[in-house]
Parts: structure tokens; sequence; C-alpha cells
């Protein structure tokens, strides 16, 4: 720990900043309990069948040195897909966003949620629809197309994600301790190089009876909000009942200003389900030595 930062966090502590929150009565507990269960079953049909699932991806294309791709049915384009026009769009990427334009006559594409079907949009991260196809622009600093099929083999695979007990215990209401830097930093990845984010500050919380800290970061990439905060870790249970390269923890700020950090919604990032994804790998600093059980288990995809 360096001495700037234990400066900091003993500030933190002896102002109450790092307290977990007040014990939730009866009914807040039955309400919270009632939504994290909610929010499990979504996810389960979520995956199960939904076009955007990440079951339902079925390959990636990297831009690599290119800025444009092209997509339909003629076998010269990047990305050939049947049952679309031949030259149905061209994607062109910048620093910041994607442009989409469809090619040849009568071609179209949706974008979003929106079904209104489109000639041209220019869109930071997103999914294009095309039919029984979805083409997810995923930018990172390291543009990609994963196209999605409503129809892959993949969902056959699907079994349940498991998660362990829902325990209040691992709820905590926290003030964020912030870096006096906002340090720019680069965190490694599953498929591509090193990405921009700044490590914004710590939480500082108990395990049981050992204190302990994690870093919490904001991703510099198209996509992620301008307030986003992500908290990426491993802990006792990583390879041993949860996932390999670790979990993510999203802390959802309040109207005072702290921080939910509820390790009951801590979840499995995508490329546990598939290798067509690019995920963030938590930092050397957020490996906990003490287990966190809660949140999603290993889905055991790989």
């Amino acid at each position: 720990m360096s001495r700037r930062f234990a400066l900091v966090l003993a500030v933190a502590l002896a102002s109450g900043l790092a307290s977990a929150a007040p014990r939730l009565s009866p009914e807040e507990e039955a309400r919270w309990r009632q939504e994290v269960e909610e929010a499990r079953k979504e996810t389960q049909e979520w995956l199960r069948s939904d076009p955007s699932s990440y079951l339902a991806a079925i390959r990636r294309v990297s831009f690599g040195e290119k800025t444009v791709l092209t997509v339909g049915s003629d076998s010269s384009n990047d990305v050939v897909l049947e049952g679309l026009s031949p030259k149905h769009l061209r994607l062109t990427v910048s620093d910041v966003s994607f442009a989409v334009a469809a090619v040849d006559d009568g071609a179209t594409f949706t974008l979003g949620k929106d079904a209104a079907p489109r000639r041209e949009a220019t869109t930071g991260p997103a999914l294009v629809g095309l039919g029984r196809f979805g083409l997810r622009l995923s930018h990172q600093g390291y543009p990609a197309v994963i196209v999605m099929d409503s129809k892959s083999p993949r969902f056959a695979e699907y079994k349940p994600v498991p998660f362990y007990p829902i325990d209040p215990a691992y709820r905590y209401v926290l003030k964020l301790i912030p870096d006096p830097k906002a340090q720019a930093t680069d965190i490694a990845s599953t498929a591509s190089g090193r990405r921009r984010a700044v490590r914004v500050g710590w939480f500082s919380f108990a395990v049981g009876k050992k204190r302990v800290r994690l870093a919490a970061h904001r991703m510099l990439e198209p996509g992620p909000a301008p307030d986003s905060l992500s908290v990426y870790f491993r802990d006792a249970t990583t390879g041993k009942g949860s996932y390999e390269v670790g979990r993510y923890v999203e802390p959802k700020k309040q109207a005072d200003g702290t921080y939910v950090l509820d390790f009951n919604t801590a979840y499995s990032p995508a490329c546990a389900y598939s290798s067509y994804y690019n995920c963030p790998i938590p930092p050397a600093e957020n490996q906990l030595s003490v287990a966190i059980r809660a949140g999603e288990k290993d889905p055991r995809y790989h």
C-alpha cells in the first residue's frame, strides 16, 4: 500500500467513509431479495433464447487495420451472411463511432430497440438488426463486429447460470475514496491489447473480520456512460467456484453520494460464455485473498 493511499484511507476510516450499510429492515430486505431474484430470473431467460444473448454470438470479425467492413450475401464481403442482399451494408469506424450505410437498393437495417427500417445511421457501440441476424458493433479501442444469430446452435447448449445464495452480508453502502490524481491506467483484456481506463478511486470494506479494498475504474473508450463505474475483481473463489478470469460488480450511486456495492449482483464477464467477446481482466490490485461467496458462480460454458 502506498503512503499516499494509506493516508487517504486513514482519513476515510476516521470520518466513517468506509463503513458498511446500516442493516436493512425486514421489509427492505424482503424487497431487496425479491429484486435480486427477479434479476436472476431475467438473466436466465435472456441467456436461454434472446437474440442478443451471449449464446447468440457465432462469429467475431475485427476491423484490424481497416476502417471499413462490408456485409452481405456475396462471398467478397468481410462478413458473409445468407439471406441478405449481395452488398447489404457498409460499416465505417472512426475513433468514437460507427457509420452504418445500406448499399444495395432496398437494403435496410434496424438499430437497437428501434424497429424502424433505416438506410443510414451514425452510432456508438450498438446492435444492428438484419432479420434473423444482428451485428453487435464493439469498439473498445479495438473495433470489431460480433455476429449474432437468433437461430444460433449454441442455444442448444443452454444451462442455467448457478448463483451463490443471496446474502445481505455482501451488500455494502460505501463512499468512494477518490484517487487524488484520477490516475489513467491500462487494463488487460481477453481478446485485445491493453485498454485505456481511469482509476476513479477505491472502496474499502470488511469481509468478515478482514478489511479489504477494491479499485473502481471507468473505461476510456466509446460505449460506457461518462459517470459509469465498474469494479473488476478476483477473490478466493476465482477458478474454484467462480469464473477463472474474475467477476465484475457495478457500484450504484445514490442520491446522497454513497454507492451500493452489492456482490449479490456480481456477474461473470461475457467471455465466460463465448470466446467472441473481449473482456477486461481484473487488475492485480483487485485480487482479494478472501472469498466473496455471492453473485454468479462459474457458468462452465468453456
